[in-house]
């Protein structure tokens, strides 16, 4: 962005104001009094003063206010592991922080991103139902006017695609629709049949993920915004208070300190959200094993990105033999973080209650984290969603599609709410092994699409001078997209852009991790970790695989990747 000279906007400053906001708004469970404490160490930095991201959301501004209190959250963590309190300057760049927001577009495989159409052939395939593969099936999951002019509905068939279709009446696959606007044609065409209120029934009928398309001000007036717009960002509570405290193992002599080397963390999550969550953990040093079903789908390339540091193995739950690996597996393990439908892994008998009961058995607490769509209180809380539902649902979408100069709703470019969210998740999980190590006990921390995307609005939009020129910056491509472009359409055009205007974000090798992964024969090109913390070693010990590519255990020697980058 070029800044103009009558634009007194600075990225820095907002940076700080958010991060005071946060302060404010967290009860003293959720984020430890300690962490304000260490506000005057944070220095955030940036090559220039403005923002990046065409969205009239300050995401880069808030996403450098998460980085900084996890930061904190890491110093107080490398105070305990050490055994003393040391005064650490914590870095926060706002160009390093933009790259995360939207990292899904910048990994890189063989050196092939996301939207090069031959990268599939690097990949596994876990497409197991071709709702990714098929342009078709993928647009199951869009946005979509209904049959009221002007409402818009934001259908999901999530990973499997032919419930969604079949409930408005579509076959599950149409080999002879080939272009986006044939698609469409096609798809939209059966949604205008509908009202909201039809779409909302079929919807729930089906156990779907869609959502109506709500300006903020509507979300707010349904009994779900009232409740949620009045919680904080995310919460930590007590789930037991019998086992004993639990020391950090102190760093080995000579070594910087890694936080969390020697925490255990067991992942059950998919797409980009949850994964985020335990990836974070990783670069402090965590040992992250993501347990996933061979029997359910996921999106092959999100692994290149969301799998950097961790093992990942393949478990059945729903056999004897798959849940009693598990079993051996939950046993040693420190935190456990939870991705998928509210409910799910309550009913297989490993949810909070079941964990408590564990903790209390074992003699040593977990940290549990659960992280969803719509929040744990209110209506809604129990349906399933993804980003785009509560970009949908929260008004982001129609304040989008304002500030690209339209009266529809348009799904911001980059899963950039999916990556906020896993950093508060990440923030809540360090603030409950903080409690444990202190206090003892068992702690669940709770974190949401939803909250993140509220956040969002507590913080402001930018001036309209400010979003003026994100506006001028993009050009006249992007400002042509509308409510029906897929998600990689919208992000493949901000990309390009964004290449041109910002190549101190998107040309930047000191933005970058570069390794070379046994488990995909190739180069991984990565981002690197956000926050950079004196005498701490923040960082990744391994590149990413697929999903399935490791072992069901906790020893994680032999691996075969390498660094390449210095």
């Amino acid at each position: 962005m070029t800044v103009n000279k009558t634009d007194s906007y600075s990225s820095l400053t907002e940076t700080s104001r958010i991060l005071k906001l946060l302060c404010d708004q967290v009860d003293s469970v959720s984020l430890p009094p300690a962490v304000h404490d260490l506000v005057p160490q944070v220095k955030f930095t940036a090559t220039r003063d403005s923002p990046y991201f065409p969205i009239p959301f300050k995401e880069t501004e808030t996403g450098a206010a998460l980085k900084a209190i996890e930061g904190g959250l890491a110093c107080l963590l490398a105070d305990l592991k050490d055994g003393e309190t040391k005064k650490r300057k914590i870095v926060v760049d706002l160009e390093k922080t933009t790259a995360f927001l939207c990292q899904a577009y910048m990994a890189t495989v063989g050196g092939l991103g996301k939207l090069d159409p031959s990268v599939k052939t690097l990949l596994k395939d876990t497409d197991l139902l071709q709702a990714q593969s098929i342009s078709y099936r993928r647009m199951s999951a869009n946005l979509y006017e209904t049959k009221v002019p002007g409402e818009y509905y934001h259908i999901h068939g999530s990973l499997e695609a032919s419930t969604t279709l079949g409930m408005i009446g579509l076959e599950g696959f149409r080999p002879d629709l080939t272009t986006h606007e044939d698609i469409v044609r096609v798809i939209e065409g059966a949604v205008t049949k509908f009202s909201t209120a039809e779409l909302e029934e079929l919807n729930a009928k089906n156990r779907q993920a869609g959502v109506p398309a709500l300006k903020h001000e509507e979300f707010l007036k349904t009994p779900h915004g009232k409740t949620n717009i009045k919680l904080q960002p995310w919460t930590v509570e007590s789930l037991e208070t019998e086992t004993p405290k639990v020391p950090l193992t102190p760093s080995p002599v000579g070594q910087k300190c890694r936080p969390l080397e020697g925490i255990k963390v067991l992942e059950l999550c998919r797409i980009i959200a949850g994964p985020i969550v335990t990836r974070i953990l990783g670069e402090y040093g965590a040992d992250v094993l993501k347990i996933t079903s061979p029997h359910l789908s996921d999106v092959p390339f999100f692994q290149v990105d969301g799998n950097m540091g961790k093992h990942a193995a393949e478990l059945d739950l729903k056999t004897p033999e798959g849940r009693e690996k598990f079993e051996v597996l939950l046993a040693e393990a420190d935190v456990v973080v939870d991705g998928y439908r509210p409910g799910a892994l309550e009913r297989l008998g490993y949810g909070a209650a079941s964990l408590t009961k564990l903790a209390k058995e074992r003699g040593k607490g977990f940290v549990y984290v659960n992280e969803n769509c719509f929040g744990y209180e209110g209506e809604w809380a129990n349906r399933p969603g993804w980003q785009q539902i509560a970009d949908c649902v929260s008004g982001v979408a129609w304040e989008q599609g304002k500030f690209m100069g339209l009266n529809e709703p348009v799904v911001p470019p980059f899963p950039i709410s999916d990556f906020g969210t896993g950093c508060i998740g990440a923030i809540a999980a360090l603030a409950g092994l903080y409690h444990r190590a202190t206090q003892g006990g068992s702690w669940h921390g709770k974190a949401s699409l939803l909250q993140y995307d509220l956040l969002l609005f507590k913080a402001g939009k930018y001036s309209d001078e400010v979003q003026d020129q994100l506006r001028k910056d993009i050009g006249e491509e992007f400002l042509a997209l509308k409510h029906d472009n897929s998600v990689d359409q919208i992000s493949g055009t901000a990309l390009r852009r964004m290449r041109v205007t910002c190549p101190e974000i998107f040309n930047n090798p000191r933005l970058l991790d570069t390794w070379y992964s046994a488990a995909y024969k190739n180069d991984v090109q990565a981002v690197l970790p956000v926050v950079e913390v004196d005498s701490l070693d923040i960082g990744f010990r391994r590149a990413s695989r697929p999903n399935g590519a490791d072992k069901a255990q906790w020893d994680f020697g032999g691996d075969e990747d390498y660094r390449k980058t210095a």
